[in-house]
């Protein structure tokens, strides 16, 4: 089974009045909550791991526990954690001052004017904002770190199942260009020998007349006609040779099998699979650079143009 590196997964849990998990206890309601924290995952494309947090001050303690986390579970793509906390009007008003951290904030502030005569003292309401001032009724902090991790932990895995859901369906995807591809190997290998064939008669015609051997009966030839053979042999063995693709197509047979068996395989794969895809690319390329007939040009552009959309699809493998 193969992951994409895109999803989305967003969680969220209420925290009960009485300092307990709303959504874990029973007896406890979602109404008696005074707070409520969300963790919310996006994930794009990356070549690597790129982690981004979004988070308020009261639970950044979390953080590398969600690292950690993250990094055992995903390998690649850009991950933007956004973590939510939200008070209950209710909670907020019965909130009581910390006269502790009240305490301090006075200290700092004349040890500030000390130094800044001049300064303005600070306003109500700047006090009451300060962190810690108000120590909200039945949310402790070793509560909204649980609450965070738990949902930060169900995120996760609602993430990978996204992931994996989305995997799937590009494995089909990636699974029928290349049968596709498989087809036109085994409609074209046959075709070759004959092709070929054709051509080089064209060619010992195109020879023959310009090297005199069609010239009007009577006329003598410049060169004698054993010379000429020998030319043509040579001419036609050599234009052979340049427009022989039985080694590309080999190669091409070689490398869809190894795309087909890493895709049933599974695991993290993209990378891997952005290999195989150069190499399906040039093999393509080659074949077309030697096509010696219009069937041979035509199976090379429809190559190329599935080659291109498994790339792009490709691009969006962990």
């Amino acid at each position: 089974m193969i992951f994409s590196m895109t999803g989305y997964a967003s969680v969220t849990r209420e925290l009960a009045a009485s300092g307990r998990d709303a959504g874990g206890v029973p007896g406890t309601t979602a109404s008696a909550s005074t707070a409520s924290v969300s963790v919310e995952l996006r994930t794009v494309n990356s070549r690597f791991l790129d982690l981004n947090f979004r988070m308020p001050d009261d639970v950044r303690a979390v953080e590398s526990a969600l690292r950690e986390m993250l990094m055992t579970k995903l390998s690649r793509g850009k991950v933007d954690i956004r973590i939510n906390l939200q008070r209950s009007e209710q909670a907020a008003a019965a909130g009581a001052l910390n006269t502790e951290a009240l305490s301090q904030l006075a200290s700092l502030e004349r040890a500030v004017l000390t130094q800044f005569p001049n300064a303005g003292g600070l306003r109500t309401g700047e006090i009451l904002r300060w962190p810690g001032v108000i120590a909200e009724s039945g949310v402790s902090a070793e509560l909204l770190r649980d609450a965070v991790l738990a949902c930060g932990k169900q995120a996760i895995d609602e993430l990978i199942d996204v992931r994996r859901r989305e995997g799937a369906q590009l494995a089909s995807m990636l699974l029928a260009n290349v049968t596709e591809m498989e087809t036109i190997v085994a409609r074209i290998t046959p075709l070759v020998p004959d092709l070929i064939a054709k051509h080089q008669q064209k060619i010992v015609e195109r020879l023959q007349e310009a090297l005199g051997i069609a010239a009007p009966r009577g006329e003598p030839t410049p060169v004698s006609r054993e010379e000429i053979a020998e030319r043509i042999r040579q001419e036609v063995t050599m234009y052979g040779i340049r427009i022989d693709i039985a080694e590309e197509l080999s190669r091409l047979s070689a490398h869809l099998n190894e795309t087909r068996h890493v895709i049933d395989k599974g695991g993290r794969v993209g990378k891997r699979l952005d290999f195989m895809m150069q190499e399906l690319n040039r093999e393509a390329n080659t074949l077309g650079s030697k096509a010696a007939a219009k069937e041979l040009a035509d199976a090379s552009m429809t190559l190329k143009l599935l080659i291109e959309q498994m790339r792009e699809q490709v691009q969006n493998l962990e």
